[in-house]
């Protein structure tokens, strides 16, 4: 008797239970959130810095790995933005490639993070690149490997910031 009843009480709960689970049905839908808008980085003149943080090839010495440690560029450009919003790759990879194209890339909500294949030398560079940015400034950390035959020959990291600093000249 007693298993009867015990077994009975699931039965019995669940006009309860169907009554509280469809009352949810019942609530308004909540309101559709605004999306963001997204953010785009502009075109224009753009003061680039480069601070170097790693250095490393095969053949370096402890003298010439501090060397390059002390080693920050500024240099002032010409930015053009797709219209994705993605900045010029060559300008990303300064003086580490040309010819340099994104091999992938993700721009949302002021991250960036992307890929660079670059020629540089007698071989390529492949740099990627990962932070945050706003319409007007960027930080940035890159990693470079330089490669020829195949082989790493060079490899470099670093932090790259930059401020969007007005139009670019005319003419």
């Amino acid at each position: 008797m007693q298993k009867t009843v015990l077994a009975a009480i699931p039965l019995a709960m669940m006009p309860l239970v169907t009554i509280l689970a469809l009352g949810g049905c019942s609530e308004p839908a909540p309101a559709p959130q605004a999306e963001e808008a997204p953010i785009l980085m502009q075109a224009g003149e753009w003061v680039l810095t480069r601070k170097t943080t790693g250095y490393n090839t095969p053949t370096v010495t402890p003298a010439q790995y501090q060397a390059a440690l002390k080693q920050v560029s500024e240099d002032k450009i010409c930015l053009t933005v797709d219209a994705e919003g993605m900045p010029d790759a060559a300008a990303l990879a300064g003086k580490d490639g040309t010819a340099c194209a994104y091999k992938d890339k993700m721009a949302r909500k002021g991250r960036l993070i992307a890929t660079l294949a670059c020629t540089a030398g007698k071989g390529t560079s492949e740099i990627a690149v990962e932070g945050n940015y706003t319409a007007d400034t960027l930080t940035l950390g890159e990693t470079m490997t330089q490669s020829e035959g195949g082989g790493a020959v060079l490899r470099a990291t670093y932090d790259l910031s930059g401020k969007r600093v007005g139009d670019c000249p005319k003419g």
